[in-house]
């Protein structure tokens, strides 16, 4: 048996849930008896903070608005050995939590994301699920293996990786990014199915799905290009090869049959293009080697935080 127990924090980010807090920080307080709740309150314009104060958790708050930054402050401020961040919707299982820590401690587990299983269409909208289905198609494409619900706000995380996670988003594609960190530095990761309920009656959702998916796949774009440049840059290189060779088709086939170059101005632009695409390539070369020594050292400063001391 351990003589001391690891350290069980439950992180809540909340902005205006003063319908949902205080049942969603019982739950977790019932469910994870021996953890630490915190609620991170984000600039709500209701009585959120003071409710979650009421139900036991312990408050502080973030002046910098969204998701992103509260993630950013809720990861610098508290020390744990497993941590538990979940929405303060009162929409996820906490019954489920205990199971999550267990399994991420017992297999040595970076991030444990909690998938969302739910039958009733009001807990899912269509439009989050065909967004979520496609984001996750686009994440798994891009940086291969990946979870099926890379949207879930439900997850587990280990200290070594809470404290190597910068946090670059300020929004909800903080979950990309999540995602993407365990993705780059191949942590050990897993995922569980959890049951997913509609909000109660009173709680709205802060997530707009247009506006909100379109900053979340810029978000992908965004990190494809840093943490796989090579990659990034030889595609728009390609782009530019290919445009370049068919504007120059119709000046060879031309010059084949004429001996002349009647269009020069197209001819010059076809150089043009493909000496940008070979820019780009060399570009993608040189930002590859400049990447690869900035994930070895992500990966050092990983490695330099001490491991979580066994379950018993």
């Amino acid at each position: 048996m351990l003589s001391q127990p690891p350290r069980i924090a439950v992180l809540i980010p909340c902005y205006n849930e003063a319908a949902t807090i205080a049942a969603t920080v019982q739950a977790f307080r019932s469910s994870l008896p021996a953890a630490q709740v915190y609620v991170f309150d984000n600039n709500s314009g209701d009585d959120s903070a003071a409710l979650a104060r009421a139900a036991g958790a312990r408050v502080r708050h973030v002046a910098a608005q969204g998701k992103g930054s509260v993630v950013r402050r809720m990861f610098a401020d508290i020390d744990a050995d497993a941590y538990v961040m979940v929405d303060g919707d009162h929409t996820y299982d906490a019954a489920a939590a205990p199971l999550l820590v267990h399994k991420l401690l017992d297999e040595g587990l970076d991030m444990l994301v909690g998938s969302r299983v739910s039958d009733e269409q009001t807990a899912y909208r269509f439009g989050h699920r065909f967004g979520n289905a496609l984001l996750t198609g686009v994440v798994t494409a891009l940086f291969g293996r990946s979870f099926t619900d890379i949207l879930s706000g439900y997850r587990v995380f280990s200290r070594r990786y809470v404290k190597s996670f910068a946090a670059h988003s300020t929004g909800f594609e903080i979950e990309t990014e999540l995602t993407v960190h365990a993705l780059a530095l191949r942590m050990p990761v897993g995922e569980v199915a959890t049951r997913y309920q509609s909000r109660p009656e009173g709680s709205f959702s802060k997530l707009n799905t247009y506006r909100d998916g379109w900053r979340i796949l810029g978000t992908i774009v965004r990190l494809f290009k840093s943490e796989k440049p090579l990659a990034f840059y030889t595609l728009a290189a390609s782009v530019c090869a290919l445009l370049s060779l068919g504007l120059a088709w119709p000046l060879v086939l031309t010059y084949l049959q004429t001996g002349l170059v009647p269009r020069l101005p197209t001819a010059v632009l076809c150089a043009a293009i493909m000496l940008f695409g070979v820019m780009l390539l060399v570009c993608g070369l040189v930002l590859d080697a400049v990447t690869k020594a900035r994930i070895e050292q992500k990966r050092f400063a990983y490695l330099a935080i001490p491991l979580a001391p066994l379950h018993a």
